[in-house]
């Protein structure tokens, strides 16, 4: 412990002599009772001495440094401009700045003005070149010329200010509005609703007689071929004065599961539809069909075989034999029909006729296409999807879409080959498929797009990917699989509808036909069906358009 303490006394002693000498000369040493030795008089003395002496010196530097000073402001002053000399090199950092944000300007200008070149090559390579062009313009295509050269005044627009930005000082956002394309009016909604005349539509009415009945076949193809051969023969129900009867489950598909019966009787306020059971129940469970008459003859009559001969047998329908109604009426070319033609050939006094399969029947096929339909009544169409279904997709657009979107059927599963068999073809690859797409949401103005397809994992995903606008990634937006998390499609699982392949589908068409704006598959039934929708719901976009329509594919496989 002594020797501890003796360390430290000697360490503080050497610690207190390095601070006085290494003190500034205004600085005052260390108070002698921090050291452990008493200092002697002579120490004392020869301390203040030493105070005395720094005291003096420093007091005599403070005093020439004062004097001094002011004889070296003056001549400084009087032969240099120090003021001028600093404003000079802030000058000079700001002439630097305004500089360099007008050269970036010009950049930014000769790149815009690169594209307005690029942009109004295009449009006068694809309008005006042609001289044929401007008399076969649709309203379509004149919205896209006029959106186009709002584009370019916007652009042009864009350029100003990016030259003027340099040059603004204060508050210039006064005279924008002179450079507003949308203050002069120009400003319009390219893919407006189409205005369907409903006012002007051409209508039937269909009065049904007394226990008079028209049996729907319909054989030919997926749902949606049936759903329009069943409307055609709702037509032909009208013209013929006949309840139409809706085909069994156990012969064609189940249609109550789809589609509101009811709601087409009440549209039309008449039992003008009626469902098999129903029937059967009227004719005691045993029905005869009076008379079988088959449209077409060619390739084959009414598309019934055996198999569907024993079906109906089965179900307690018996029939003569089958009838055709012209002996060369071919479904490939099929030729246009009036409703005297129909009448002519199916108007009978029998209770129960049938006619198959109407599907590619063409007649009156302006009055049957128009918006509406072609029979009067007072919704906006006779064959819609359920219900169930109408709400599920309401609460689906709610969750996952919005008010504004796009809906693509993307055709590819067995496509490629009904396609190339066509000319000419309609099955694009994916990249093209994808600049199509994106021209598309370019157009509508649209952040989203709903995704209904039959194509791999594989396909989606790469045409998912190449969907980009401006850097930007448009999502594709499929319906997920049942996840008890999400409640938009509850209603369906309480019904048991949830693990249905028709209502799904049913469910797609309802989404797409609510969408913003429609690209459909060429050569499709579903597409066909969609758009059928769109036109009587008022829904339908001038936008609206097949995939990549007016372009061929830019690559297409040889036959087998």
């Amino acid at each position: 412990m002594d020797r501890d303490s003796s360390d430290e006394d000697d360490d503080h002693q050497n610690l207190i002599h390095q601070n006085d000498t290494k003190n500034l000369p205004h600085q005052v040493p260390a108070s002698p009772h921090r050291s452990t030795t008493p200092r002697s008089g002579f120490h004392i003395e020869e301390l203040e001495s030493q105070i005395r002496r720094r005291f003096k010196l420093t007091f005599n530097k403070r005093y020439l440094f004062a004097i001094v000073l002011p004889l070296l402001i003056i001549p400084i002053y009087f032969s240099a401009d120090v003021r001028s000399l600093f404003s000079s090199n802030i000058s000079s950092l700001k002439f630097k700045t305004v500089s360099d944000r007008f050269k970036e300007s010009q950049l930014q200008a000769l790149y815009l003005l690169s594209q307005q070149q690029s942009s109004l090559l295009y449009l006068w390579n694809h309008t005006f070149v042609n001289s044929d062009y401007n008399n076969s313009i649709t309203a379509v295509q004149f919205d896209d010329i006029k959106a186009s050269l709002l584009n370019q005044i916007t652009l042009n627009r864009h350029i100003q200010q990016i030259l003027l930005s340099p040059h603004k000082t204060g508050d210039s956002s006064q005279n924008d509005s002179v450079l507003d394309p949308n203050f002069a009016g120009y400003s319009f909604d390219r893919c407006r609703k189409v205005d369907q005349k409903f006012s002007q539509r051409r209508t039937i009415e269909w009065k049904p007689k007394p226990n008079k009945f028209l049996f729907a076949i319909c054989l030919s193809g997926q749902m949606s071929n049936h759903l329009i051969c069943l409307e055609k023969h709702m037509f032909f129900a009208a013209v013929l004065n006949r309840a139409l009867v809706i085909p069994s489950p156990r012969f064609d598909y189940q249609y109550n599961r789809v589609l509101d019966i009811h709601h087409i009787n009440d549209c039309i306020g008449e039992k003008t539809v009626i469902p098999f059971e129903d029937f059967m129940e009227m004719k005691k469970n045993h029905a005869h069909i009076d008379k079988f008459i088959c449209y077409f003859s060619s390739p084959q009559p009414c598309y019934v075989d055996e198999e569907h001969l024993k079906k109906l047998k089965s179900l307690g329908v018996s029939m003569g034999k089958l009838g055709t109604a012209w002996k060369s009426e071919d479904i490939k070319k099929p030729s246009p029909k009036t409703v005297k033609d129909v009448e002519d050939k199916f108007g009978s006094d029998d209770d129960v006729i049938a006619i198959g399969d109407v599907f590619f029947a063409d007649v009156e096929r302006d009055w049957v296409l128009q918006p509406g339909g072609p029979i009067a009544h007072k919704c906006k169409t006779l064959i819609e999807p359920s219900k169930l279904i109408l709400l599920t997709a309401e609460r689906f657009i709610q969750t996952f879409l919005g008010s504004n979107f796009i809906a693509l059927h993307f055709r590819r599963h067995g496509f490629l080959k009904f396609c190339n068999a066509k000319k000419p073809s309609c099955f694009y690859p994916i990249p093209q498929a994808a600049d199509c797409i994106t021209r598309m949401v370019e157009r509508a103005n649209t952040p989203v797009i709903y995704l209904s397809t039959d194509a791999a994992e594989s396909e989606t995903n790469l045409l998912k990917s190449m969907v980009v606008l401006n850097g930007k990634t448009i999502p594709l937006i499929k319906r997920p699989p049942r996840n008890s998390a999400e409640k938009w499609d509850a209603l369906l699982y309480r019904h048991g509808l949830h693990d249905d392949s028709q209502v799904e589908a049913m469910l797609d068409k309802t989404i797409c036909a609510m969408a913003s704006v429609f690209i459909g598959a060429p050569g499709s039934t579903f597409t066909e069906d969609i758009l059928r929708l769109r036109k009587d719901w008022g829904t339908a976009s001038l936008c609206d358009e097949y995939l990549c329509q007016g372009e061929e594919p830019n690559f297409i496989a040889g036959n087998e």
